[in-house]
């Protein structure tokens, strides 16, 4: 038997096509009655179809969610939040629009519905990021974990296919680093399993772009996010998350991308410390031909998602330094960091080659 602690969190899941449809109705279930809705600049017309569905309970839309959460707009939504008198926050979109929400939920306590329209998962964790002065610093509170979370595949239909398949893919970061966390459970890697798993199956035919099995691609790719971000939330996270913190904070790169292009990196590093675990993911992806490493490298070239750090605006010149803050505030990794190893690891990523 394998000791093990698991923490369930309070939340409330709505899976359904056609969900959206029933906001109100789970806005009325928090007893809220003036709500703002997060959006990014570019998902403005979604949310307006949320503060459509809303009625005389939407104070308004706050449409200026940006990647990595800059503190300054986070100091921004909260004080429009106050000013609405809003009781509750509906976010709707990516982890960028959640992530919105759980800062103005950090000092407000007010209560968040998620409306994912990616595969990020941040609905599913406690877990909050902002970023200031180039640098993103994350933490866990409870009061930041959406109390609600809609997900309808409907509203994914329209999401671009190579934002999909990043997403998609940062998403199976969450569930394969899951499976060599320390604190993991059978719980938990039984959601690594499926959750990878259905990415695996729906990415592929999201990718073809056309055709009624889209929409149930999509319901799988959701049902698998929802699985990796219920990992996210219940173990602790290792060296690929530390470094894309890091490279997405501070560089400000695009975070789905960088999860991407790093994944197999990091994964191919910690391969000697979890060989079980690394295994684990090549089955789930139908790859038990190779290592988990160069499966998710050949899922992610197969899509056409970037492999190359250089390819989404990283400088070869700035790999030192990002080594060097990797190595900041030692952390649980199965592999202990090694600076070597890690700016090799840097190094490969940067030029996109396959995992040996």
């Amino acid at each position: 038997m394998q000791p093990f602690i698991y923490q369930t969190h309070p939340q409330r899941i709505v899976f359904r096509s056609g969900a959206l449809a029933a906001l109100g109705d789970e806005v009325d279930l928090l007893g809220a009655r003036k709500v703002l809705v997060l959006c990014t600049p570019g998902q403005r017309g979604l949310a307006e179809r949320a503060a459509a569905v809303l009625g005389a309970r939407c104070a308004g839309i706050f449409d200026g969610a940006v990647m990595h959460v800059p503190v300054e707009q986070a100091r921004l939504a909260r004080s429009t939040a106050a000013a609405l008198g809003a009781d509750a926050v509906v976010a709707i979109g990516g982890g960028s629009t959640i992530g919105l929400g759980k800062a103005i939920a950090l000092e407000s306590e007010l209560p968040i519905v998620a409306v994912p329209t990616t595969y990020a998962g941040s609905e599913m964790t406690p877990i909050y990021g902002m970023t200031e002065g180039g640098l993103k610093r994350t933490g866990r509170n409870a009061r930041v974990l959406p109390r609600t979370v809609i997900y309808d595949p409907e509203l994914s239909l329209g999401l671009p296919v190579p934002v999909s398949v990043t997403s998609g893919i940062n998403a199976i970061a969450h569930a394969a680093e899951g499976l060599y966390a320390a604190d993991r459970s059978p719980v938990s890697e039984w959601m690594c399993r499926d959750g990878i798993a259905a990415l695996g199956r729906a990415l592929p035919v999201i990718a073809r772009g056309s055709g009624p099995e889209v929409l149930a691609a999509r319901g799988d790719a959701l049902y698998g996010a929802w699985l990796c971000g219920a990992v996210l939330g219940s173990v602790g996270v290792g060296l690929h998350h530390k470094l894309c913190h890091t490279l997405g904070g501070t560089y400000n790169l695009p975070h789905a991308e960088v999860h991407t292009i790093v994944l197999p990196h990091a994964l191919a590093y910690n391969a000697p410390a979890a060989p079980q675990a690394i295994a684990t993911v090549a089955a789930a992806l139908g790859r038990e031909d190779i290592s988990g490493a160069q499966a998710v490298f050949d899922l992610a070239a197969s899509l056409g998602a970037p492999v190359a750090l250089r390819d989404i605006g990283m400088r070869e010149e700035d790999l030192d330094h990002a080594c060097e803050l990797a190595l900041r505030d030692q952390y649980p990794n199965p592999r202990p960091l090694d600076a070597h190893g890690i700016r090799q690891l840097l190094d490969d990523a940067f030029h996109g080659r396959r995992p040996g």
